[in-house]
């Protein structure tokens, strides 16, 4: 029997957001109840600016397993290439044979991403919250706002870059989708209600000491430990941490950096899934933070839902 490989054009067709947004919240609340068998990922680190990570991944009870690989060369946009890449190969979690290899290009990392920030950001954030701030100016900074915006209102987009040319050009795309959005520094950009950082920055980004009260940061891009995007005073503000794994958080994310720098303890954060299960009790005060480090369960969840729609072309 020939393997199916099917293509993003597959894959977009089936893939709504509310198919993504579902199987990854399940996925984050059986992983926060133990549901789950998440193996320790595999990163690879390349001296131009690119790292790969391997990540597999299974909700218990759930038909099949997931194997993937992902990549992120940062310098390829100079290039005319996209940032990520990557494959999703299906497993069958009672024969063990190969159902089909997902060829999506990185997109359902990319979806599954920003559907857990969207997720997370929004059940941690003030009811009120409506101004949104994020650091970067990559895909998953826009698709952080895209997919937030899904499930609340958002008034204004505020956005940090490096790069003035490709800030403008980002906020021109929110823009586009209806939102009030300008370049703003740093100091401005931590002070919003909301603040997402997207980026592979090897030190924080934002300056702990604008975070305002009753804000919440959620930092997406700390996914190895060479990268490093909230500071570790900012964890010490903080009156409720969320992580999406302990261990993977403690090992290569924002959490472990502020427990190694004595600004939190190691049992200070609170599993994310749970909080999506249940709303979050906050004062109006309260600083939040979420640290995300992407989970394989949430791959194996997103793969096997889409693989579902499509079993009739993919056996």
């Amino acid at each position: 029997m020939t393997l199916p490989v099917l293509t993003t054009t597959e894959i977009t067709r089936v893939a709504t957001p509310e198919l993504v947004l579902t199987a990854v919240r399940h996925a984050l609340i059986a992983h926060a109840h133990g549901r789950t068998s998440v193996p320790p990922p595999v990163h690879l680190e390349f001296p131009d600016d690119g790292d790969c990570h391997v990540k597999a991944g299974w909700v218990t009870g759930t038909p099949d397993f997931t194997v993937k690989i992902a990549t992120g060369f940062y310098r390829n946009p100079a290039a005319g290439l996209p940032t990520n890449h990557g494959l999703v190969c299906v497993v069958s979690a009672s024969t063990g044979r190969i159902r089909a290899i997902l060829d999506d290009q990185g997109l359902l990392t990319a979806w599954r991403t920003a559907a857990a920030g969207a997720l997370v950001t929004h059940a941690m954030s003030r009811p009120d919250a409506a101004t949104l701030s994020v650091f970067g100016t990559g895909e998953q900074a826009r698709l952080q706002v895209a997919w937030l915006a899904r499930l609340r209102p958002i008034d204004t987009v505020l956005v940090h870059g490096r790069n003035q040319d490709r800030t403008r050009s980002l906020c021109e795309q929110f823009h586009a989708l209806g939102h009030h959005a300008r370049p703003a520094p740093a100091d401005e950009a931590a002070a919003a209600d909301m603040v997402i950082t997207t980026t592979p920055a090897t030190a924080p980004v934002l300056p702990a000491g604008r975070v305002r009260q009753g804000a919440h940061v959620t930092g997406i891009g700390t996914d190895m430990p060479h990268k490093n995007e909230l500071p570790p005073a900012l964890f010490a503000r903080a009156a409720l941490i969320a992580t999406d794994d302990h261990q993977q958080c403690l090992d290569h994310g924002d959490f472990g950096h502020a427990v190694r720098a004595g600004a939190a303890t190691d049992t200070s954060d609170t599993p994310a899934g749970l909080l999506l299960e249940k709303p979050v009790e906050r004062p109006d005060g309260a600083i939040t933070v979420a640290d995300l480090t992407g989970v394989g369960a949430l791959d194996a969840a997103l793969a096997s839902a889409v693989l579902g729609e499509l079993a009739p072309q993919a056996p």
